[in-house]
């Protein structure tokens, strides 16, 4: 609708999360043409363009031939909760359990995580904590996939407290995605000091530089062999933990990323 304010002398500015309409979801039909055109649209008349990651701005500069302005999400400093509610409801303590936090749906990776985790030999658990996202059937299969392990956890959406003791008490947090725009809940793990375990797609890798563990995007056995080594490794991922909250903290502070969207606005 961008068309609209342009037409009437009305200054704007957009702000694009990601490149939606490759999500598995809106991949076939109209849908993804019409998420497309958008963004079409957005180069045309929007007067300034927010993007979230150095990916989608590489995109619009080499597609459009359109200059963006690079302004990621920022993170607050957490407080670490101790395992309370999570014990209760889900029998889950400290260290003991293997963490994916976020929408359940296609492109975040999960059917090569659940396999992955299935072959290794621990006595972790994984948790799976997030809702569906118009992908029902996907949930479906996913629960299936796991049903025939009992370490495989599935706690449906979490917030508040729930969700604050998962990311506190997790011996790592993983995101095994093949497409993101800018991954908030990377940026929330990483701020609780989490040791981090993701693919290695350009949004994830901007996020965690290397103070995280890398893995090949859609790679079931290179997941498998870095869930062993952190496993067999417990002071590599202390090592990990000493260093992420400070990163994120220093990188995507708050103050900083409301300074330059009020500067754009105000521009």
């Amino acid at each position: 609708m961008l068309w609209l304010p342009h037409l009437f002398g009305k200054r704007t500015v957009a702000t694009i999360h990601g490149l939606d309409w490759q999500r598995e979801k809106w991949k076939n039909g109209f849908a993804s043409k019409y998420i497309k055109f958008g963004e079409l649209v957005a180069t045309k008349y929007a007067d300034e363009i927010i993007v979230l990651s150095k990916n989608v701005q590489n995109y619009f500069l080499e597609t459009y031939q359109r200059e963006t302005k690079y302004i990621p999400n920022g993170v607050n400093k957490p407080t670490i909760k101790a395992a309370d509610e999570i014990t209760k409801k889900f029998n889950l303590h400290r260290d003991e359990y293997i963490l994916y936090l976020g929408r359940i749906v296609p492109e975040k990776g999960l059917r090569y995580l659940i396999n992955a985790f299935k072959n290794v030999d621990t006595d972790k658990k994984l948790v799976i904590a997030g809702g569906a996202s118009d992908t029902d059937e996907f949930l479906k299969e996913v629960k299936d996939l796991a049903k025939d392990d009992t370490r495989i956890i599935f706690t449906g959406f979490v917030q508040g407290q729930i969700l604050q003791e998962l990311y506190s008490n997790a011996y790592i947090y993983t995101l095994p995605s093949d497409l993101e725009g800018m991954p908030l809940s990377l940026l929330e793990a990483m701020s609780y000091g989490n040791c981090c375990l993701v693919s290695d797609i350009s949004e994830c890798q901007e996020v965690v530089e290397d103070k995280a563990v890398l893995f090949r995007k859609s790679s079931q056995s290179d997941i498998e062999e870095k869930l062993l080594d952190l496993l067999k490794q417990p002071e590599l991922v202390t090592s990990y933990k000493s260093i992420s909250r400070n990163h994120v903290e220093m990188k995507y502070n708050w103050y900083f990323v409301t300074q330059n969207t009020l500067s754009t606005y105000r521009k």
